[in-house]
């Protein structure tokens, strides 16, 4: 049976992008089952700017989380990882950073039910979002953002990648954070990005 796989994510974020793409191949070849769940880094930030109901780009960044929120209430998670590909491809691949334009289209690429866009553009929804967004954040701490990934009962923010590995790379990279996580005593091993994400 397939080991569970919890994956946090923001829409926005271009690392959670390719993190996301990388655990894909991940599933590929371990014995995973990823389960998509969404953060916001509108929460986590909301202490530094303004509310998105004060300004209108902030309000356009909520846009894809909520819709992301709407659609696991509506249709569950596996529309919510369906969903998550097609908004990102638009947003990171096609570069539409029109946010409410980007939610719109993947939300018609879906098919289930561009009335949601109406959700997504309200607070309707936005306990649920933040409880899944609490749930992610919790295993990590708030210093840290998107992406969060948890495994056999322990959690790390990360890995961040900026280019997405197949095949057997991927299955290393995986087994080596899932490694270095399941010790209780370590925290971080990092070093300065030299280049950006890279989706294809």
């Amino acid at each position: 049976m397939a080991e569970r796989v919890d994956f946090w994510f923001d829409p926005l974020c271009p690392f959670a992008w390719v993190t996301s793409r990388w655990i894909l191949e991940v599933e590929k070849i371990r014995d995973i089952e990823v389960h998509w769940n969404v953060m916001s880094l509108g929460v986590l930030n909301e202490h530094k700017n303004p509310s998105p109901e004060e300004d209108s780009e902030q309000r356009s960044r909520w846009i894809p989380s909520r819709a992301a929120t709407a659609v696991k209430l509506k249709y569950g998670e596996e529309k919510v990882g369906e969903f998550y590909t097609a908004v990102g491809t638009e947003i990171h691949n096609n570069g539409n950073k029109e946010f409410e334009s980007a939610t719109l289209n993947a939300l018609r690429e879906l098919g289930p039910d561009e009335e949601l866009i109406y959700e997504a553009k309200s607070d309707t929804n936005d306990a649920a979002m933040r409880a899944s967004h609490e749930e992610g954040i919790s295993l990590v701490g708030q210093d840290v953002g998107t992406p969060v990934v948890a495994f056999r009962g322990t959690a790390f923010f990360g890995p961040v990648i900026t280019r997405i590995p197949t095949g057997e790379e991927a299955g290393q990279i995986f087994d080596g954070a899932v490694a270095l996580a399941s010790y209780p005593y370590f925290f971080e091993l990092k070093r300065s990005r030299t280049e950006f994400p890279q989706f294809d």
